[in-house]
């Protein structure tokens, strides 16, 4: 069963085409990874999906409903999704508590003692629990951005995506942060995630599609398309991707 289809996809912004009659199929349970480099649409198209950019062509499917009728409620529609930013986006006048349990009690209705028990669950297992009372600007970035995703994961999601959650970090913080996506892959979580990390796609990609000027030039599993590119453009992206030391 596909948790999301994206059928013949197509976002300008202006003049420029910045996903072109693109197609994706996102089995549940499984981690779609996109790679590609920046300006690829990797960004939009998680947007599109999460209905933060509206579609010029094309259609979404979300558990076989189509999210991209022009009529569809959006804030239903984000009820059923997490997405976490590069940027963190939590709110920096709230404890680490009341930023994750905002969510289920303001739009999800969940009683307020029920949310906060199941707050403090996901941050002792995510070995947080010490910082449930503290404010985002007393953690350090790998530790906002793991509460970031706790925030997204409070509400159940039926699809988590993940936009290059990594790339504001330190280096020496990137594995805090990705042992918690290992988990909730492991967990079983459908998944589409961005990023430059490739051994972190080796590790939790059940496809790895390459993006290129809008379009998903290769497409296979980790092994397949990050050891053995076909697409000459693949090729070189990954090239200059190790020659960074990023692989």
């Amino acid at each position: 069963m596909n948790v999301l289809e994206v059928h013949g996809v197509r976002k300008t912004f202006g003049n420029e085409v910045v996903l072109a009659d693109l197609s994706l199929n996102v089995p549940e349970h499984s981690a779609t990874v996109l790679i590609g480099a920046s300006g690829s649409g990797k960004s939009t198209l998680l947007r599109c999906i999460n209905l933060l950019d509206r579609v010029d062509d094309g259609v979404i499917l979300l558990d076989g409903v189509e999210i991209t009728d022009p009529l569809i409620h959006a804030d239903g529609v984000r009820k059923q999704l997490g997405m976490v930013f590069q940027s963190f986006n939590l709110f920096p006048h709230m404890s680490v508590l009341d930023n994750i349990t905002l969510s289920p009690i303001r739009v999800h209705g969940v009683e307020k003692s029920r949310a906060e028990d199941e707050a403090i669950t996901l941050l002792r297992r995510f070995d947080l629990v010490d910082k449930a009372n503290q404010f985002p600007d007393r953690l350090s970035g790998g530790q906002q951005q793991r509460v970031a995703i706790i925030r997204s994961i409070a509400v159940r999601p039926r699809l988590l995506l993940l936009d290059e959650v990594t790339s504001s970090l330190d280096p020496i913080l990137v594995n805090e942060v990705l042992s918690i996506v290992r988990d909730l892959k492991a967990d079983g979580m459908t998944m589409v995630l961005a990023t430059h990390e490739m051994g972190f796609a080796t590790q939790v990609a059940d496809e790895v599609c390459f993006l290129d000027a809008g379009k998903i030039l290769e497409r296979g599993s980790a092994q397949q398309v990050l050891e053995n590119p076909q697409n000459p453009r693949t090729q070189d992206f990954l090239l200059k991707v190790h020659q960074a030391g990023r692989l």
